[in-house]
């Protein structure tokens, strides 16, 4: 079964009203102000290895930056904190590495309170441990945490995997302790991890605009976009229609033929040409379902909240998916039911996401014949009204 948290269509949209967000976390993006964020990358080394003269060099020069355990050492390698707020942090990841809690290579969030002008703020902790090769057996156990500070906890957690991707992203660059391409490589790059990680969705939405709709159906029925544009936008567009599709959201092995499905005729590839202000789509396709979010995003966009544009996003995933666990409900109690047949009719026709309902659908159930020939009639139902029209 599909995991759901939204009651109903109109709760899934008002976000602002709901418990996804306190009142705290929307109201320093009502007016269109840049939010504070901020980095720090700090040298991490088991003091149980073997420590090379270069390490021994870059700890003496780091000394006042540097928190020593029983079973580690923590130096400072770059921060964009205010010079107060530094040591707090690094106290604070000295107390998560004494109890284990960083793990290598994933992210742990959390809120912490620092000396910065939001007091508490929501701070991304990273442990990427040090590649070595077998000659160099003094790297074992050693390796760099990477932080990520800005927004709220919640907000960051809507953003886990862009910024666990990110962060792998920085493996290449940190080769030795010296870190001679700090300047060139490493600090431009963290500096950029809010614009890069977060803003991606915020983007798109300015982007397109109304246009919006296309994309979000496109993420549900699986259709190919093919942008012509740079590389960034291109980036940011494929971002966006993976963060809108259904991939990862079941509990079961549902997930797979869900996000494999195709209708028996593969939609025309959706064609944004962004050489045109604004950019000109072709081969579009939406529904109602998608329709009625266009404002709720087109709202968020002027907050310039892209915490609030994301659960707005999450918000139109589950949606999709509880009506989708409601075609499945309706379309079991129809092999044994004409009533509930006509009432899986009445739900499709309501909903106003029929097509893309029934192409998963057809896809889940492909292997029961009784519920293919359910979703047969179905089809048939739906097309009647379209035709009626033309």
């Amino acid at each position: 079964m599909f995991t759901s948290q939204t009651s109903s269509f109109q709760d899934s949209i008002d976000v602002e009203e709901r418990d996804d967000f306190d009142s705290d976390d929307i109201a320093g993006y009502n007016q269109k102000t840049q939010l504070n964020c901020y980095y720090a990358i700090y040298l991490y080394q088991g003091t149980r290895s073997e420590t090379s003269e270069e390490s021994v060099a870059w700890n003496k020069r780091r000394a006042d930056s540097t928190t020593s355990q029983d079973d580690f050492s923590l130096s400072l390698v770059d921060s964009s904190l205010p010079p107060e707020a530094e040591p707090e942090l690094r106290c604070y990841i000295s107390r998560r590495l004494s109890k284990g809690a960083l793990l290598e290579g994933m992210g742990n969030i959390a809120t912490v309170d620092i000396s910065v002008p939001e007091q508490n703020v929501g701070c991304y902790c990273c442990l990427l441990e040090q590649e070595h090769s077998p000659d160099q057996p003094d790297a074992e156990g050693n390796g760099y945490v990477i932080c990520f500070m800005g927004g709220s906890e919640k907000g960051l957690n809507l953003f886990r995997q862009e910024l666990d991707k990110y962060v792998q992203g920085l493996q290449s660059c940190l080769q030795t302790p010296e870190l001679t391409n700090l300047e060139t490589e490493i600090r431009p790059y963290l500096s950029k991890w809010y614009e890069e990680s977060v803003l991606h969705i915020h983007r798109v939405v300015q982007l397109v605009q109304s246009s919006i709709s296309f994309l979000l159906h496109a993420a549900l029925s699986h259709t190919h976009v093919e942008v012509k544009s740079d590389e960034r936008t291109k980036k940011d567009i494929a971002r966006f229609i993976k963060a809108a599709s259904l991939q990862g959201l079941s509990q079961q092995e549902a997930t797979t033929s869900l996000c494999k499905a195709m209708s028996e005729e593969p939609p025309a590839d959706l064609v944004i040409d962004c050489s045109t202000t604004p950019p000109t789509l072709s081969n579009t396709v939406s529904n109602r379902f998608c329709d009625d979010w266009i404002q709720a995003f087109l709202n968020a966009a002027e907050t310039c909240n892209p915490f609030l544009l994301r659960q707005i996003l999450e918000n139109f995933k589950l949606k999709a998916i509880q009506d989708m666990n409601s075609l499945k409900r309706f379309i079991r109690q129809a092999e044994m039911s004409h009533y509930a047949l006509f009432r899986c009719c009445q739900f499709l026709q309501g909903c106003g996401n029929g097509d893309v309902l029934l192409q998963n659908a057809k896809a889940e159930h492909s292997d029961l014949p009784e519920a293919c020939r359910i979703i047969a009639v179905l089809e048939e139902f739906l097309m009647e009204p379209s035709q009626a029209h033309t």
